[in-house]
């Protein structure tokens, strides 16, 4: 079978160039098991192919299974690796510092939360720093793990082999779009932010112009390398290339520039593995931050506050004919709760790009849903 359709078990084939939607646990165990033979850990697996469906389950496409290819791709050549723990550099209660030699990110993040899930009680804020992680996908699909307990998460990370980011009034980039995601309760549904530091992701440039379509972007979120604005991502495949410009644009760079150089100062100077070491390697620094607000004013007294503002928020008035205020994270959760019932719509690459390792390692293949 070639990568240009999909035969579904039992039905016919499904056209590529279509969106389809998939049962999230048929997905989930698809996902888990072309890890599993690719040589991850049952643990490893199972925890990758979570996070990665939590993302397409709460409308993260280019950050869900999306990704599921290309750490097949590394986990073949080596360069994600599945042997071996977390080496700790530095444990204090409060401060936890780790090198992940490049294993899998969302099972390197999601063994940081539960350590600081289970020191949070006593230290009411633990830190964990990590170095030398795999990619770690969407930061949103972690929040929610935290928010369930009734405590406050902060995420970020950075890629220090990658610099597709401009500094505000340059044309070159620097850094990369270095995400930051925080969750908090509000005694109804959480809070969930998931925000980049620039105004795209790679990701999202990356897969308009492997589309080849002549997509352009909604608006001059990127920068020639003659220094001009451009809503064109093919600009980001020039020599020498474009770069995606700091949340913020043209005009407001300079809030997206100093978020971001915050972003690099939490995950590559705390972990200390920063851009200065000349990194090649696909991979990220991590910062989280867990905080307990029963250690402060108590959790009542903070989900009055986080449910007051919130309530106030989606009461806000609006010009006619506008929809309310919607708050970080309630179209996601509305989605998750959708496409749990009806099924995970995938971009129509995904899916070709999936079956080669299914076809060599004898792993079926979901079909999609009617």
């Amino acid at each position: 079978m070639g990568t240009d359709r999909i035969a579904r078990q039992g039905s016919s084939p499904v056209d590529s160039r279509s969106w389809h939607c998939f049962d999230a646990a048929a997905l989930q165990g698809f996902a888990e098991g072309l890890l599993r033979r690719g040589g991850l850990t049952a643990e490893q697996a199972r925890d990758t192919a979570q996070i990665l469906v939590e993302a397409d389950l709460m409308g993260h496409t280019t950050h869900g299974v999306q990704l599921l290819a290309a750490y097949l791709r590394d986990i073949e050549a080596g360069r994600m690796a599945s042997a071996g723990e977390p080496e700790v550099v530095q444990d204090h209660p409060g401060a936890v510092t780790w090198d992940g030699h490049y294993l899998p990110g969302p099972w390197l993040v999601l063994k940081a939360m539960e350590l600081a899930f289970e020191r949070v009680a006593r230290q009411a804020v633990v830190s964990v720093a990590i170095r030398r992680s795999h990619h770690i996908a969407c930061l949103a699909a972690y929040l929610k793990r935290a928010t369930d307990r009734g405590l406050v998460m902060l995420l970020t990370c950075s890629d220090p082999a990658v610099a597709s980011v401009a500094p505000h009034g340059a044309f070159a980039g620097r850094y990369t779009p270095n995400p930051i995601a925080a969750g908090f309760p509000t005694g109804g549904a959480p809070v969930l932010i998931d925000i980049s530091a620039s105004t795209t992701t790679n990701g999202m440039t990356a897969r308009m112009n492997r589309d080849g379509r002549g997509e352009r972007l909604p608006g001059p979120w990127l920068v020639d390398n003659r220094g001009e604005p451009s809503d064109d991502p093919r600009v980001m495949a020039t020599d020498p290339p474009g770069a995606i410009l700091p949340l913020g644009g043209m005009d407001q760079g300079y809030k997206g520039f100093a978020l971001g150089l915050l972003v690099e100062a939490l995950t590559g100077g705390l972990a200390g593995h920063g851009r200065g070491e000349a990194e090649k390697r696909w991979g990220a620094s991590v910062f989280l931050q867990v905080i307990d607000p029963a250690a402060f004013a108590g959790r009542d007294a903070f989900e009055r506050a986080t449910g007051w503002l919130a309530d106030a928020c989606r009461a806000a008035p609006v010009k006619p004919g506008s929809p309310p205020v919607r708050l970080p994270g309630e179209r996601a959760l509305g989605l998750r709760e959708a496409q749990q019932r009806s099924g995970i719509a995938l971009h129509p690459e995904v899916m070709p790009s999936l079956v080669p390792y299914a076809e060599r390692w004898s792993v079926p293949v979901p079909g999609p849903l009617p």
